[in-house]
């Protein structure tokens, strides 16, 4: 018979564990779904961009490289697809030319609504997993994710 340490359960990670985590260091609105486990949290204060990976590792590429970090980011590995958690001060965009790029290319903002968060209840579909945590508070601007997002779609990405 084998016999778990107290430590060692002491520090088992469950949904609630996360979701507790997200509130408390990282400010996320969080909750549990009781039947599956999933933890969503809704749309407000925090929002969320989504595109698709190839674009959104350009898109983090350039937040790097202008020294906006940590990103919060959700991968979405069967839909190849990334979420950048953002703080919600995206505005209406105006140049309708702009729009239908950014629609073209499926970027999303996520301004309302429920945001699905990874979660270590077990997922055989991989449906989502963090590609770079939620560590702090910190969050980026929705709208410098979608400056970068328009800066990558105006030059073709290198083959």
């Amino acid at each position: 018979m084998t016999q778990t340490s107290p430590l060692a359960s002491a520090y088992a990670e469950t949904p609630r564990s996360r979701c507790e985590f997200y509130r408390r260091v990282c400010s996320l609105p969080t909750v549990i779904d009781p039947a599956t486990g999933r933890i969503t949290m809704r749309a407000g204060f925090v929002g969320a961009v989504m595109m698709p990976t190839d674009l959104a590792q350009r898109v983090k590429i350039r937040l790097d490289l202008r020294g906006v970090a940590p990103l919060p980011i959700i991968g979405h590995p069967r839909a190849h697809m990334w979420t950048f958690l953002v703080r919600s001060d995206i505005r209406p965009i105006g140049d309708p030319a702009d729009e239908a790029r950014l629609w073209k290319a499926r970027v999303v903002v996520i301004g309302d609504g429920d945001i699905a968060l990874p979660s270590p209840a077990p997922d055989a579909l991989m449906v989502r997993t963090w590609v770079s945590p939620a560590i702090s508070k910190f969050r980026p601007s929705g709208s410098v994710v979608l400056e970068c997002a328009r800066e990558c779609l105006l030059r073709p990405s290198p083959q």
